[in-house]
């Protein structure tokens, strides 16, 4: 029996098309009846571009039969997130306001995907401001978990997450400036890398101002997947370089390995994390697997976790309360403000010379993480330590959105403070959700994160599915591919 195109990976999809096993006009019509079926239980891609995919998809295959030169995407079905510029459509961000603010030309990122020949489903959901842990906002509603409609698919690329664990396209692309690629993928089973920033160009010629200094140190764009190999080929892709950038660098994605095995460090857990037990049984598993693959796993301290964690969070909220919350709250809903007045109660307040201080601290948060990595290579952390929350539970006030983001949390915006490549691979269940857990390596070393994602994959396998294994197939109408 063979398996549904829409349960392909992104690299079987492209070789299958090049081969001419399949025509990506079939892919893409399977893909856009497998949205169509799933799509409106979880509003996960909130613009729905088939029309324009089926054609790409026809124009891809007169492009095959003609001969001409293929991208590495050529044909393959993909989602992309709504706070990025896409030609014609609008940049909304979440925010009822920007809904008619309309993108004149694609974002790099969406320039290199579908330079690369990928086809776009659809834009997938984000909360406000892409500034919540939870995907919800009043132009396009919530965004429900594929597994559990209680629990939150995540944020910010939540619809991302939501969409690639149910099958809507091969790679989701997502951003990340505080855990935003990193938290769906765990929430939703799938995997995802944080790239160095530099690695993936960034703009948006919608955006009304440049964005400020630790915003721009913070933030990131990158591919989710549902496995390792087709992050590697999505990363590939989407880090071509683009002059509007001034922070790209052209870095390669290998570099000479390190004597092999591996001495991969295990990040402590500390008690006033409040770790579940069945949580972390899991993460212990993904230890487990990459000692079975000869490296050595040593238990590490880890320099000022918790100093690091605030002095991303006190960065990002002075930006925001000194250049943005007068004119963010003026448009935005109450939950969103009620969620922001829980960030400022927490967030250390500093004036402008605790501004300056606080981005002068970040080099050496940063240099003592990086004589670590020397000595460790790839560190492995929780993504959280704690059960998946609840779809709005960020609502709940100030003190629960410390316990999320800063306890439960904690190795999250850490990696955003410093600036390190972290990759998410999911591992197992505990209560019947997804866990994943997260792989730091040294700059531009992605290929190392990946390689124990890889790693870990090889016993975990792809978590989702699990999810597809459950659901009935009389639900999810879909064409048949050939059996590869």
């Amino acid at each position: 029996m063979s398996d549904p195109i829409w349960q392909w990976t992104a690299t079987r999809t492209a070789q299958a098309i090049r081969a001419r096993e399949v025509s990506a006009l079939e892919v893409t019509r399977a893909h856009i009846a497998h949205m169509q079926a799933v799509n409106p239980r979880l509003n996960a891609v909130v613009v729905d571009l088939s029309d324009a995919a089926l054609a790409a998809a026809e124009e891809a295959d007169r492009a095959l039969a003609r001969g001409d030169d293929l991208g590495p995407l050529h044909g393959v079905p993909i989602t992309v997130k709504i706070n990025v510029d896409f030609k014609g459509q609008a940049n909304s961000n979440g925010v009822v306001a920007m809904k008619d603010v309309i993108a004149p030309t694609d974002s790099p990122v969406v320039r290199n995907l579908r330079g690369a020949g990928a086809i776009v489903l659809g834009l997938t959901n984000t909360p406000e401001f892409s500034l919540r842990a939870v995907t919800d906002n009043p132009l396009h509603g919530l965004t429900l978990n594929p597994w559990d409609a209680a629990i939150t698919c995540g944020g910010s690329s939540g619809g991302a997450g939501a969409a690639l664990a149910a099958g809507i396209g091969t790679l989701a692309h997502g951003n990340d400036i505080g855990g935003s690629l990193r938290w769906p993928a765990h929430c939703n089973g799938v995997a995802t890398i944080r790239p160095t920033l530099g690695r993936v160009p960034a703009y948006n010629e919608t955006a009304s101002a440049e964005r400020p200094i630790a915003a721009q140190l913070f933030s990131v764009q990158g591919p989710m997947a549902r496995s390792v190999a087709d992050l590697r080929l999505a990363l590939e892709v989407m880090r071509g370089g683009d002059a509007r950038d001034p922070w790209w660098v052209p870095a390669p994605l290998a570099f000479a390995r390190p004597d092999e095995p591996l001495r991969i460090g295990l990040a402590p857990v500390s008690a006033d994390m409040r770790p579940d037990p069945e949580v972390m049984a899991v993460i212990r598993k993904a230890a487990e697997y990459l000692a079975a693959e000869g490296h050595v796993v040593e238990e590490i301290e880890v320099p000022e976790l918790e100093a690091g964690w605030d002095n991303w969070f006190a960065l990002l909220m002075a930006e925001i309360h000194t250049l943005q919350e007068e004119a963010m709250r003026a448009v935005a809903s109450p939950d969103f403000n009620r969620v922001l007045d829980s960030y400022l109660a927490h967030a250390r307040k500093l004036d402008l010379p605790g501004y300056m201080q606080a981005l002068a601290e970040r080099s050496r948060h940063i240099r003592n993480w990086s004589l670590l990595l020397e000595r460790y290579p790839v560190i492995l952390t929780p993504v959280v330590v704690q059960k998946t929350f609840g779809a709005r539970e960020d609502l709940e006030g100030p003190e629960r959105v410390l316990e999320m983001w800063r306890d439960a949390g904690r190795y999250i915006g850490t990696m955003n403070h410093l600036g390190l490549p972290a990759a998410v691979v999911p591992v197992g269940l505990a209560h019947g959700l997804p866990v994943g857990v997260q792989l730091v390596a040294a700059r531009f070393r992605e290929d190392l994160a990946l390689d124990a994602a890889e790693a870990i994959e090889r016993h975990a396998g792809q978590l989702v599915r699990q999810l597809w294994a459950r659901e009935d197939p009389d639900a999810n109408p879909t064409m048949k591919g050939p059996d590869r």
